[in-house]
């Protein structure tokens, strides 16, 4: 089956994102860390975010996971990076709906994530596209100390 030009500019896209994350890597000082995996087919992230007065400063991450799953978290870091803590939950939900196969008239907020709509085709994958997103979520939202299990640590401020 051929594919479309537009779903071979998508595939081109995810590809690239996959090959070339974007803001992968460490961070040299982060104010919060969250590790978390998808179970069903292995992929690991570890995030790292600096926030400075409520802001997203600087993000990363890190970790080893399938194309669709890597391609999502460099999306989600451009998405995210310089936007206020208090916009990533509904941009979180936002992407879920978008990957659930869900109307979504806001999706242009999402960026080149946007492309990630066709994953709802392919309910499996479904879990490799958020899991960085519930990663970033986590994050921010979590007021817990959990460390050792790797699910969550936020740092002290120096």
């Amino acid at each position: 089956m051929a594919l479309s030009k537009l779903d071979n500019l998508y595939r081109q896209v995810i590809l690239d994102h996959s090959s070339h994350p974007h803001h992968h890597g460490t961070l040299g000082k982060s104010d919060l860390t969250v590790e978390m995996n998808n179970p069903t087919c292995g992929d690991v992230i570890h995030l790292e975010l600096e926030v400075k007065d409520g802001i997203i400063e600087n993000i990363a991450f890190d970790g080893s996971g399938c194309s669709i799953s890597t391609a999502s978290a460099s999306m989600m870091t451009d998405v995210v990076l310089g936007k206020p803590v208090s916009e990533i939950e509904d941009l979180t939900l936002l992407f879920s709906d978008l990957v659930q196969g869900k109307d979504v008239p806001e999706a242009e907020h999402l960026g080149e994530a946007e492309v990630l709509a066709g994953v709802a085709k392919f309910p499996a994958r479904i879990k490799c596209a958020t899991l960085a997103w519930k990663a970033l979520s986590k994050a921010v939202n979590d007021n817990e100390y959990v460390g050792e299990s790797g699910n969550i640590q936020k740092h002290d401020e120096e």
